[in-house]
């Protein structure tokens, strides 16, 4: 078998999908995307392209060794989103070739369902506890929520109480058999860090996310001994390399993004890491079904996952949702707050090719806001 082709499609809301066929047939679908730089990251796959066309696509390790390690420059979030999305589309095509889904040949599933969380708001935070409500309604038993909008270097107490009054009016409406992720976006600095997650334990946050800027990842062992709370990061760190500067401080939840962090099996060999140093595996996965698939696959296979993070009804997802280019939605059917195993072949999905192309013709030019506090100066979205 060889590669014929590869194909990127940019499709609402904010996601860029990519296509490899083979001269049998088999088509494999991967999505390679940085949010807010679609267009690049097309323009690195089809630059990869270059050496796939008319390889043997069942050759996964090699060619993530090349791709990731033949240039001269190597590594970030571009090269390696590209990566990631085609890694992605090799597992597809690999699995349909042999008739078994990926984690059938990742070794096995190790749990016959994987648990799910879903967003809700807390950027501009007003009906959080409607939000929450509404989601345990549905089946969910946990959910993330952004903790709050822009902060100082060092903020007001009020400021401060927000954030976990927010926090507190929640627990007290969902309960203790209900879990609250709270994600930061990395919009603490080390101080505030230290003064606002002690104030948050009481209502025992199931993890808290990104509490700094992937830059000050030499320091997360500071944040992680200054609370009791689940310390989560890894959504902007893009290889075991990038890992390896945080699992040894204490972190409890690793969070590698498969369409950034090399997909599939780059993403198989952090959580294998993370177990050495008793962290838990939580995919981060605020995009689309391809990428979504491909955490589910890893997560049945997976011995330390601990949930997976899913898209449905986010914010992010104006103009087009989750299911929306599949032929088979019912695939992702959340009951009780998890998926079922995912049983067909390769990722376990079939994407509606016409549904992507339609949706390519308009495209998008998605990017994150740009927030700015109350003097002028940039603020961390």
């Amino acid at each position: 078998m060889k590669i014929t082709s590869l194909r990127t499609y940019l499709v609402a809301p904010r996601w860029c999908f990519l296509r490899i066929d083979t001269d049998e047939g088999i088509t494999g679908w991967g999505e390679p995307v940085v949010e807010g730089r679609a267009h690049t990251v097309a323009a690195a796959v089809d630059e990869l392209s270059d050496y796939l066309i008319g390889q043997d696509p069942m050759r996964i390790e090699d060619h993530w060794q090349v791709l990731t390690k033949g240039g001269f420059y190597r590594g970030g979030p571009v090269l390696s989103s590209a990566v990631a999305g085609i890694d992605q589309a090799l597992w597809d095509i690999k699995g349909k070739a042999l008739g078994v889904p990926v984690w059938d040949l990742l070794g096995g599933p190790v749990r016959d369902r994987v648990r799910v969380y879903s967003w809700i708001g807390g950027d501009r935070p007003e009906d959080v506890v409607e939000q929450a409500l509404a989601r345990k309604a549905e089946g969910f038993t946990a959910i993330k929520m952004n903790a709050s909008p822009q902060l100082e270097f060092i903020d007001t107490p009020a400021a401060v109480h927000g954030i976990v009054e927010r926090v507190a009016s929640i627990r007290e409406a969902v309960g203790d058999s209900f879990d609250i992720a709270v994600d930061f976006h990395g919009r603490l600095t080390l101080p505030m860090a230290r003064r606002i997650l002690p104030l948050l334990e009481p209502y025992l946050p199931f993890f808290v996310e990104e509490p700094v800027v992937p830059e000050m990842s030499d320091h997360i062992g500071e944040v992680v001994r200054s609370t009791s709370i689940p310390i989560a990061t890894g959504e902007r760190l893009y290889s075991r390399w990038d890992f390896k500067k945080v699992l040894g401080q204490g972190i409890a939840v690793a969070q590698p993004d498969l369409s950034h962090a090399g997909g599939i099996s780059e993403t198989r060999r952090i959580a294998a890491m993370a177990e050495a140093y008793d962290v838990s595996l939580a995919p981060h996965c605020p995009l689309g079904p391809i990428a979504l698939a491909s955490c589910l696959q890893v997560g049945f296979a997976t011995p330390n996952l601990l949930i997976q993070e899913q898209s449905l009804g986010i914010h992010y997802n104006t103009g087009s949702d989750l299911l929306d280019y599949l032929v088979d939605p019912s695939v992702f059917r959340y009951e009780d707050g998890h998926v079922a195993l995912l049983t067909a072949p390769g990722l376990g999905i079939e994407v509606d090719a016409k549904a992507v192309e339609r949706a390519a013709e308009t495209g998008h030019r998605w990017r994150n806001p740009v927030w700015r506090h109350k003097d002028g100066s940039f603020a961390e979205w």
